[in-house]
């Protein structure tokens, strides 16, 4: 049986949508062999579908004192405490890959605080909880702890805006009823 991409608003058929927005999932399908469902969602107002893409990728594909890796593993974090299922699972996905680590994802959704990363990453993942759960309480001390461990301040930018974006992205994901794809499911589960 095949699940709607959303619960809730039209998914626009993909003949039906502007050049440049069906050009860009017909890439994405052609990389990845699916169209993650959240294309087709966003499709649906066009305009902001541009808007999200393009601070999508500022965040997430270029260089950073981040690792893309560490990027997947905040959004994978604050989606869980978000109860963004699309998010943590989709995410999740392109966790394992990027580690190739089975396991990462699910330690990481269920509790960081337990799983297998680093004290930095652990430091990383700590601010960017806080940013998503409670940014009114950020102060000095937060700079410093992330400071002990490395991180520069264009480095807790990095973490406190990828925090914020999904934030963004997991209550759209939540109102809309986003489905996340089979497909990413089994992704980077077995290793190569």
């Amino acid at each position: 049986m095949t699940q709607p991409t959303a619960k809730r608003f039209p998914t626009p058929a993909l003949d039906k949508l502007p050049e440049d927005i069906r050009t860009r999932i017909l890439a994405v399908q052609e990389k990845s062999g699916f169209v993650p469902n959240v294309f087709l969602t966003l499709a649906y107002r066009p305009d902001e579908f541009r808007a999200f893409f393009a601070y999508h990728d500022a965040l997430m594909e270029r260089d950073s004192g981040l690792s893309k890796a560490e990027r997947e593993m905040i959004v994978v974090a604050t989606s869980a405490v978000n109860q963004c299922q699309y998010c943590v699972i989709a995410h999740g996905a392109i966790l394992r890959i990027r580690t190739k680590n089975p396991e990462i994802a699910d330690q990481i959704a269920i509790n960081y605080r337990k799983a297998n990363i680093t004290p930095r990453q652990r430091a990383m993942l700590d601010f960017a909880m806080k940013v998503s759960r409670a940014a009114e309480e950020v102060s000095e001390a937060d700079f410093a702890a992330l400071a002990a461990h490395g991180f520069s301040d264009d480095d807790v930018w990095d973490i406190a805006a990828v925090a914020a974006f999904f934030a963004l992205s997991n209550r759209l994901a939540n109102v809309t009823g986003m489905r996340p794809n089979a497909e990413f499911y089994m992704l980077g589960r077995q290793p190569k």
